[in-house]
């Protein structure tokens, strides 16, 4: 699954008249490289969720892409949060709303961060679907706009939301990229009607938080090129540092 809903209030005015998946980085859409890097490692079946201006995505992407003529087909589905319920229904509302339509194991990835060397390694896969983990997450050296981090790493890779304060374990960022179980989305840790038929906001943090205090969420840090493009200025720059 493809996050692709949210409104990009920062990257105004360029969110003004586009989606912020859509924004070239390279010459092509942000969503286009998890998409190939998909593709890559033969996932063929791909769910987005659209909100804001959330039509163009598929009147640009289709609904059978391909990146190029290496790389397999791949059918793209769409979950439509704008036009069912005329809001997006934030990362873990949208995930909820889908849930029916996903495998119990899946990718999880935002189609607006810029991460070329991350691999969606079916070896990494096939390493969590034999752990008791609800969630494995791919976490990134702390940026300078988010120098305290997200989540501590332990060595044995497990995750912990609110270590103690004298604790020495590293802080780092949550990349967005991750593999989830589906039952993570269940009760106790998300109170959510099964496909949120109401269209409820709800955000993923909590739902992670809760998981970790049960010990049910891993990690371990990329170290590739990873930005969030959360700003024209970042865009800027990185289309700089990529031509360049």
């Amino acid at each position: 699954m493809l996050l692709a809903a949210g409104r990009g209030k920062r990257m105004r005015p360029l969110t003004d008249y586009t989606p912020k998946p859509l924004l070239h980085v390279q010459g092509r859409p942000l969503l286009e490289w998890p998409l190939a890097a998909l593709a890559r490692q033969g996932c063929t079946e791909v769910l987005i969720n659209t909100g804001w201006l959330g039509a163009q995505i598929p009147a640009r992407l289709g609904r059978q892409w391909r990146a190029d003529a290496t790389l397999p087909v791949t059918t793209l589905h769409y979950s439509e949060e704008e036009a069912d319920f005329g809001h997006a229904l934030e990362t873990a509302g949208g995930i909820v709303r889908v849930l029916p339509r996903l495998q119990d194991i899946f990718w999880l990835a935002a189609g607006d961060v810029y991460a070329p060397d991350f691999v969606f390694d079916r070896a990494a896969m096939a390493r969590f679907a034999a752990s008791d983990a609800l969630a494995h997450l791919w976490l990134v050296p702390n940026p300078p706009h988010h120098p305290e981090g997200d989540f501590a790493l332990a060595p044995d890779g497990q995750l912990h939301a609110t270590p103690h304060p004298d604790s020495p374990l590293p802080r780092y960022t949550y990349s967005t990229i991750g593999l989830f179980r589906a039952a993570l989305f269940t009760a106790p840790y998300c109170t959510l009607l099964p496909g949120n038929p109401q269209g409820t906001e709800a955000p993923l943090a909590p739902v992670l938080r809760a998981a970790m205090a049960d010990g049910r969420i891993t990690g371990e840090l990329h170290t590739g090129r990873w930005t969030d493009v959360g700003t024209p200025e970042r865009l800027a720059a990185l289309n700089v540092q990529v031509s360049g």
